[in-house]
């Protein structure tokens, strides 16, 4: 609780008459409200309408995957050595510096090595928890199988990129439009992995530094136009002290991992101490999974400011992409190279 006390007001006259009943009760709100913190174990700000206050920069980079490795089906967590072990493991098979371009390594093939190490802000560590995945739900930390529906429509939309009719059939994120894992949801990425977050009693505003996103979102018991976007129709409420943000109405048809428009989110903010708020979603789309899937991972308070995201200022890539293609059938080869039939 915020109260103003008039500069000029010497302070003993607020002791006098109504002015002691007013710090009197005020001490004993004080004295509760941090009585309560104690209980709780957690001790964080509050805005003056009462709410945890969210506000603030924060990163959510870290090493832990978002799938548990293969190797690891029936270990939901790591021992502190194990983790210790893990990540220097890890943060060597992923320097981009270490990464002979002639071999290949770390998922890229021969020859396509992306930029060197120093472009990279990807987290060096694991989570405090040391689970192996970021999904807890299914218990085996990994995604659910997908429809047949679903696989036949990842068929489908590769063979569209194949013949890149137009720069419609190209990825989102190829045309600056969008970049999944660093919006909705928000997942760890290799870098922009920052966010801030503004709060109002009416919205909540969650700024991503990957494409430069911001979501303004308000507090309603339904959605009030119901129109598609390509970050999905946000609204937010409180239940207790933890923000839920639901997203629906998504404009593309390919969202996050192959869902569709019709994908359901919900995320929820849970501060659990002064420089972290636990972040937890759940992913609903029948249409890509059978069942709904959930993962959870800390944002990290951070001194680091929110960086413009600059996509297309001397982005070539997609007009070479397109030029290449209409080479290749000017010559008579198809999209790989090779020489139609």
């Amino acid at each position: 609780m915020n109260t103003k006390i008039s500069p000029g007001a010497p302070f003993s006259n607020l002791l006098r008459g109504k002015h002691y009943s007013v710090i009197v009760a005020i001490s004993s709100l004080m004295v509760l409200a941090q009585m309560s913190l104690a209980q709780s174990g957690v001790d964080f700000p509050r805005t003056p309408y009462g709410h945890p206050d969210l506000q603030g920069t924060y990163t959510y980079r870290t090493l832990t995957p978002m799938q548990r490795p293969r190797g690891l089906e029936n270990k939901a967590t790591l021992t502190a050595e194990e983790a210790e072990a893990w990540q220097a493991s890890e943060n060597i098979r992923l320097n981009r510096d270490l990464i002979d371009d002639k071999k290949g390594g770390a998922g890229y093939p021969p020859g396509v090595i992306s930029y060197n190490e120093f472009w990279y802000e990807r987290g060096v560590e694991t989570i405090k928890d040391r689970r192996t995945s970021l999904i807890y739900d299914p218990a085996n930390g990994r995604m659910p199988p997908r429809t047949e529906e679903a696989r036949q429509r990842s068929l489908a939309q590769r063979e569209v990129r194949k013949l890149s009719l137009g720069v419609e059939a190209r990825p989102l994120a190829e045309r600056c439009l969008w970049s999944f894992g660093g919006t909705v949801p928000m997942t760890p990425k290799s870098y922009n992995n920052n966010l801030q977050i503004v709060q109002t009693p009416d919205h909540i505003m969650i700024f991503n530094e990957m494409i430069h996103v911001a979501r303004t979102i308000p507090f309603a018991d339904d959605f009030p136009d119901k129109q598609s976007k390509w970050e999905g129709d946000s609204i937010a409420r409180w239940e207790g002290d933890t923000l839920v943000v639901s997203t629906q109405n998504f404009y593309y048809e390919y969202n996050y991992s192959g869902s569709t428009r019709n994908m359901k989110l919900e995320e929820r903010f849970t501060r659990i101490d002064a420089d972290t708020i636990e972040y937890d979603f759940t992913m609903e789309d029948p249409s890509t999974w059978a069942v709904s899937w959930s993962a959870k991972l800390p944002l990290r308070r951070t001194d680091d400011p929110v960086y413009e995201y600059a996509c297309h200022e001397g982005n070539h890539g997609l007009q070479g992409v397109m030029a290449g293609w209409r080479r290749y059938e000017q010559m008579g080869f198809n999209g790989d190279g090779t020489p139609r039939d």
